[in-house]
């Protein structure tokens, strides 16, 4: 088909990438506008203040990115990032319950934010017809009269890229579009552009979790972890401290230790290993206290989840679609954010080279419509998996149905006897990695091996320096108070995560 019209991109991050690596099957001219000046090399930058946090990419999410970018799994192992198997290679401490290691499919790439996100760059702006406009903030959108349809951006310079300030008065420019996809992320100003233009807003969830977490870079070396090429242990009611290490590019660990609910990992050397040591996976601390550091901790906030259900609203705007964290933001310590935002770049693509697109590059009126009732599909399994398990914590407000109640206990006893029966551990990983849906969970198989297994393990214990931070293993401190919350996910969860994507 030969290709037609012209669309803007908003935000040249991960999620704006794909988005516009989607929409090289249809538009001729695709432009990502970004705020940062980008840089040349594997750098963190300004625009993507978590960059500098341990990300992980889900096995689904490796899949998916190799389908939109072939070669890219090839280039990353080239450049060193190592190829994980994420149940042979990684310790899992589950609810204080160590995982039975065994051989799997489910990989994953050890690979930094900045690698990740340069090497998925240079592949998208190779494609035809496919720019980058950096160093400009986008403003505001063009409507037709009666605003029933985006025609372009406004748009102004941010920076000069020098030390130098602006003399020359600041000029907004338009992009004219017949697509216009935000990909801001967080900061997403659709919400506020769209009650300018008069329509309604669309209706949020949000679960807070007041989350803060540390990442830091050691020096590899081959006794660590036992070999293997990852840790894990998560957050509980009576602790709810994370860490996590994962082996990266360049021979170098990256450990994150966090804590939701006014838990706040320390940033000096001693406190650090102190934090790390409070944990059920020996390991972490072990690391941090016997490796070498690479660089300073980096402190990064995550207030709480949100969804926006941009399906839900009676009338949208043609010409405009929200995708990645602009659409829903998840708690970054499950790890989900890039692949949702792979899994809908695909959507996106398949969406418009349907048959029945006009060809002028202005494609079917009810694209925002399909393709938003299409991404609440996807979202709905991450999002149960997100929201269900934050709902263990008593401090985070929001609707306990019986069904995540039941889920969570079930999920419990998985964990527990998932120490000597690694068909659970796959089960529990391969819906964790978004390869099956929760619900296969709670097939008669896995229910019946969960029942006969947990009913054999003995309790798990907390680790000694847990239970020295507080009678009841949590830290001296009370978490902080917290605001209003909303949450109206009714759905279950099938239980804890790795960190962010």
């Amino acid at each position: 088909m030969e290709h037609a019209g012209t669309a803007v991109v908003i935000g040249a991050s991960i999620g704006g990438l794909l988005a516009a690596r989607a929409l090289t099957g249809r538009y001729a001219k695709i432009t990502l506008v970004d705020r940062d000046l980008l840089p040349d090399e594997a750098t963190a930058r300004r625009g993507v203040p978590q960059g500098r946090q341990l990300h992980i990419l889900l096995a689904r999410g490796r899949e998916v990115f190799e389908e939109l970018l072939p070669g890219l799994s090839e280039e990353l192992a080239r450049l060193g990032a190592p190829l994980i198997d994420l149940h042979d290679q990684v310790h899992w401490y589950n609810d204080g319950h160590r995982m039975h290691r065994a051989p799997s499919e489910l990989r994953a790439f050890g690979v930094s934010r900045p690698l990740l996100e340069h090497a998925v760059r240079a592949r998208v702006t190779a494609l035809p017809g496919v720019s980058i406009l950096p160093g400009h903030e986008v403003v505001g959108l063009t409507v037709t009269p009666g605003s029933q349809r985006v025609e372009g951006v406004r748009v102004r310079p941010r920076t000069t890229g020098t030390s130098e300030p602006i003399t020359e008065p600041i000029t907004e420019s338009v992009i004219g579009a017949d697509l216009v996809v935000d990909a801001a992320g967080r900061a997403s100003r659709t919400p506020v552009w769209l009650r300018e233009l008069g329509y309604e807003c669309a209706p949020e969830e949000q679960v807070r979790v007041d989350i803060t977490y540390v990442t830091r870079n050691y020096r590899r070396e081959s006794h660590h972890l036992d070999g293997l090429s990852g840790v894990l242990t998560n957050a509980v009611p009576a602790l709810p401290r994370t860490g996590i290490v994962a082996a990266q590019e360049e021979d170098r660990f990256a450990v994150v230790l966090a804590g939701m609910l006014g838990e706040e990992p320390p940033t000096d050397d001693e406190g650090l290993a102190r934090y790390a040591t409070s944990l059920a996976a020996p390991q972490i601390g072990e690391v941090v206290r016997s490796a070498v550091p690479l660089d300073a901790p980096v402190r990064m906030r995550f207030p709480a989840s949100t969804r926006r259900r941009y399906e839900r609203l009676r009338s949208f705007p043609d010409g405009y679609l929200v995708v990645g964290d602009a659409l829903c933001s998840f708690n970054p310590l499950y790890g989900q954010g890039m692949t949702v935002a792979a899994l809908q770049a695909r959507l996106l693509a398949d969406l418009l080279t349907r048959k029945g697109d006009r060809k002028d590059g202005r494609g079917d009126k009810r694209i925002a419509r399909r393709f938003f009732r299409g991404a609440a599909r996807i979202i709905d399994a991450p999002w149960s998996i997100s929201v269900g398990t934050d709902l263990r914590f008593p401090e985070v407000k929001g609707r306990r149905t019986p069904k995540v109640r039941l889920v969570n206990a079930y999920v419990h006893r998985l964990h527990a006897a998932a120490t000597a029966d690694p068909v659970l551990g796959a089960a529990f990983l391969r819906v964790l990695n978004l390869i099956d849906a929760p619900a296969r969970l709670l097939t008669p198989k896995i229910m019946l091996r969960v029942l006969r297994g947990a009913s054999a393990r003995p309790p798990a214990k907390t680790s000694p320096a847990a239970c020295e931070a507080g009678t009841d293993g949590r830290a001296a401190h009370a978490p902080a108070d917290h605001g209003p919350t909303t949450d109206r996910s009714r759905s279950g969860s099938p239980g804890n995560a790795p960190p962010r994507a």
